[in-house]
């Protein structure tokens, strides 16, 4: 079983930074992939960025060049830090974890960009 549990969000104006973490509960072994996924009001879950076992990255094309997924192994931890912020990136932000082809989702957290 694995639980996610995230931190930060809330409301910044157009061009301002954010950044997210998210600390994966109950061991990293066997994890496939983990990432950040966005739920915008009105509109589906979508991709945002995530890591791929053995480091790769994956990027949404509206968000590359702005945003950076990391993570630290030492403390099981996966952050999202969101620079140049725009209206449309308001949204409902989830943790994910791929582990033996089964998804694991956090409670999600709000991040809110005014224009």
């Amino acid at each position: 079983q694995v639980q996610l549990v995230e931190f930060g969000g809330g409301l910044v104006q157009a061009g301002g930074s954010l950044s997210l973490s998210c600390d994966i509960i109950g061991g990293d072994f066997g994890i496939d992939a983990m990432g950040w996924y966005r739920e915008a009001p009105g509109k589906q879950r979508e991709l945002v960025a995530r890591i791929i076992s053995g480091g790769s990255t994956n990027y949404a094309d509206s968000v590359k060049g702005r945003f950076t997924i990391s993570r630290d192994n030492a403390k099981n931890t996966v952050y999202l830090q969101m620079n140049s912020l725009k209206p449309e990136d308001t949204a409902v932000y989830y943790c994910n974890v791929l582990k033996y082809d089964l998804d694991y989702w956090g409670q999600g957290t709000q991040v809110t960009v005014s224009p």
